[in-house]
């Protein structure tokens, strides 16, 4: 009998190596491999010419998730605000949106920058806490988002201030996470870029989600910035690290100036700094009024869906290509990106303006996508390039709050505009025109402040 009490294990059938046993592990594998055959994917792109030693690997997948969870938002918003009502109504609903939230925006986005100053120890915790609020602000917006109500849009509110925040601070650890041989302009287009992928691949699942109900993408909303508030917390520490950092003042020659703003820095920043906010003007004049000038006339044998689709889609591509090539570039001066790209975008608006038709509109949002993106890396560059330490954070709040504000501009005029197609793009021709002035006069200034002088490279 063996040793008193000692109990002899009893053994199955599905304890063998038996067929049943063999075919689960083959299905288990099956359907394990492509997904992490994926993830393995995605991380050896994302952590390529030395981004996964350095850190901006971790940086690029955070970013990732944001554009995930935030396109998951614009999903249930355009839902309620944009595609449930008739024309006159959805005016009025934007228009009422973009008061309550853009409006108040632009008063707070000036605090974010001075705050996170004064936070050089805390940006993993800064970026992880603005996802968290957007996490806790998706649930309480998804009682209100099947009603349209006015307790929606002070949600709305907290969660743009919130994905502001974390813009800000991102922008501002680019430069640590920098890895060897690499461009700022190549790693700004690598961040953005992957925002981009996860929007496009994000936003079927909102979608989707979106059948179920409409509180159901702000669920999935939660889900993925809390998921962002755990990842914000894998970034190196050096992102808190403040040692041998420089503690300067904006400029040299205006060592007086206890509160530094936009107009302290270098001349050809300020430029491209307008340059690229009439870019924005365009953008947000062409989102609304080419929404509402093809829900009423749609293009040549398509219905008003597929019509702003192709516009949406050609925009969309542009805007991911002009990152991707952002990604190649090795040019030495964003002021003459800056210049170039608008000066295309000035052309295309005039031939929309001149011979108007869908495939020139088509045509327009495809260019000012990809020329807004390529605008918008070089105008980081310039700023993590010539703006110290110090007060870099604040410049990229005062940037972005002066961008925000161009794209509500932007967005009103195409609201109130009639729905003429040649008047439209007309004021699109004159907004880009103005921009496209400003930045030639910007390179023109890097051309007379630095004669024959090599910048330091940022492409």
């Amino acid at each position: 009998m063996g040793h008193y009490g000692q109990v002899t294990p009893v053994r199955s059938s599905a304890d063998g190596p038996g067929p049943a046993r063999r075919a689960g592990r083959a299905v288990g594998r099956a359907l394990h491999l492509p997904i992490t055959g994926t993830v393995r994917g995605i991380r050896r792109a994302t952590h390529a010419h030395g981004a996964g030693e350095s850190g901006l690997g971790k940086l690029i997948e955070l970013h990732a998730i944001n554009g995930a969870g935030d396109v998951m938002v614009t999903v249930a918003l355009a839902s309620t605000v944009f595609f449930s009502v008739p024309t006159d109504e959805a005016r009025g609903r934007v228009a009422l949106y973009l008061a309550i939230t853009m409006a108040p925006f632009t008063l707070l986005a000036p605090v974010i920058g001075p705050l996170l100053d004064r936070l050089p120890h805390g940006r993993r915790a800064a970026m992880a806490s603005a996802m968290l609020a957007r996490a806790v602000l998706a649930v309480m917006m998804s009682g209100a988002v099947a009603t349209g109500g006015l307790e929606l849009y002070p949600a709305a509110l907290g969660v743009l201030v919130a994905s502001k925040a974390y813009g800000v601070v991102r922008s501002a650890v680019v430069p640590r996470l920098l890895p060897p041989k690499f461009s700022l302009v190549k790693a700004n287009s690598r961040v953005t870029l992957a925002g981009l992928l996860a929007t496009g691949a994000a936003a079927p699942v909102g979608a989707g989600l979106q059948a179920i109900g409409p509180p159901w993408p702000l669920y999935g909303a939660c889900a993925i910035f809390l998921w962002g508030t755990v990842a914000a917390f894998t970034l190196p520490h050096k992102v808190d690290e403040a040692k041998g950092e420089r503690r300067a003042r904006l400029s040299t020659h205006q060592a007086h100036s206890r509160k530094p703003g936009l107009r302290t820095i270098s001349r050809p920043v300020l430029c491209g700094l307008l340059a690229n906010a009439s870019m924005r003007v365009l953008s947000g004049f062409l989102i609304f009024f080419l929404a509402f000038l093809l829900r009423e006339h749609p293009l040549a044998g398509q219905s008003a869906a597929v019509s702003l689709g192709i516009v949406g889609v050609a925009a969309g591509v542009g805007n991911a290509g002009g990152t991707a090539v952002g990604a190649w570039l090795r040019a030495r001066a964003p002021e003459t990106i800056i210049a170039a790209v608008l000066s295309v975008t000035l052309g295309v608006a005039v031939l929309a303006a001149v011979f108007f038709s869908g495939l020139l509109v088509a045509v327009l949002g495809a260019t000012a996508g990809f020329c807004q993106a390529l605008a918008k890396l070089s105008l980081d560059a310039m700023i993590q390039r010539d703006v110290p330490e110090a007060v870099r954070t604040s410049a990229f709040a005062r940037s972005e709050t002066l961008l925000q504000m161009a794209w509500v501009v932007g967005g009103g005029i195409g609201i109130v505009l009639p729905l003429n197609g040649v008047l439209g793009m007309s004021v699109a021709a004159a907004v880009v025109a103005t921009g496209t002035t400003l930045a030639l006069r910007g390179r023109l200034a890097t051309t007379a402040h630095h004669p024959g002088s090599s910048r330091p490279r940022v492409a």
